[in-house]
């Protein structure tokens, strides 16, 4: 890519909270469409940029540090719930007067904008939901384990460089590692503990009957985190949802496969996304 799309960081007092957000988008069109880009459940805005450059050249992009993580709010005191970071995310869009959007999320911010949505359905125009814990009451377990999550946020909060990052990342580029691994001691573990457990607690298929507006659910074909029989489920809740494969991605699809990741939107978004830039 020739030329970043990247415009600038910025806080809003949206919700209660002081939300931090990353903006991208194409210098030369001030009337594209808005996008906001809700990352996973241990992911600052910052380690989507790589991502939202992309989506920056088609739109006014704007990712999320959700409470608790990279720049936003985060400690004690704070409710991390579903609910109340799907309410983050709407009153981030009134705070800012974003009267129409699509939005996007990734694992735990699919869920949370799929919340977002049927809590406040007026001016969402599509949801791309990026493989989401389809787990809850009665249902298998998130394949993620929760060691996982504590061992390298604990590390981190002592100090780990892209060499350490390898045991917990290992098919990741040094770069990527080198990001998680400034960035992951932002992640404010009883934060993260709560959203794992709102994995487990908290069934988002009611939500999907009550989507708003044109969804997408995009699978990774090696992250185990949704299965056939999840799509057939999903299918008989939402007639008229998108599914698209990303065959060789595991949970994290664009680290995994970054072409894939854009290709599996198709036109869902209203345009075609071409990584390298051709439009």
């Amino acid at each position: 890519m020739s030329q970043s799309t990247f415009l600038y960081g910025g806080n809003v007092a949206a919700n209660g909270i002081r939300q931090h957000y990353l903006r991208y988008g194409p210098a030369s069109d001030t009337q594209a469409p808005v996008l906001l880009l809700i990352p996973g459940i241990t992911s600052p805005a910052i380690t989507w940029g790589f991502v939202a450059e992309v989506f920056g050249q088609y739109f006014d992009t704007y990712i999320l540090d959700a409470r608790g993580r990279g720049l936003s709010s985060s400690g004690e005191g704070l409710d991390y719930g579903t609910d109340t970071c799907a309410d983050d995310i709407n009153a981030f869009a009134e705070a800012l007067g974003l009267s129409q959007y699509h939005l996007v999320g990734h694992s735990m911010g699919a869920r949370f904008i799929m919340r977002a949505a049927v809590r406040r359905p007026e001016g969402v125009l599509s949801l791309s939901l990026i493989d989401p814990p389809v787990s809850g009451p009665g249902r298998r377990e998130y394949p993620g384990k929760w060691p996982w999550y504590s061992d390298s946020i604990r590390q981190s909060l002592v100090g780990m460089n892209a060499q350490d990052m390898l045991a917990f990342c290992p098919s990741w580029t040094f770069e990527q590692r080198q990001l998680r691994a400034e960035w992951l001691g932002t992640c404010y573990e009883p934060a993260i503990r709560r959203a794992f457990d709102d994995f487990h607690q908290v069934d988002i298929h009611g939500d999907f009957a009550k989507l708003p507006a044109p969804t997408l659910l995009m699978v990774a074909g090696k992250g185990g985190v949704i299965l056939e029989e999840d799509r057939r489920e999903i299918r008989t809740l939402l007639p008229e949802i998108h599914i698209s494969d990303v065959p060789n991605a595991g949970h994290m699809i664009p680290w995994d496969d970054f072409d894939g990741f854009f290709q599996a939107f198709g036109n869902f978004l209203g345009t075609t996304l071409h990584p390298a830039g051709e439009k």
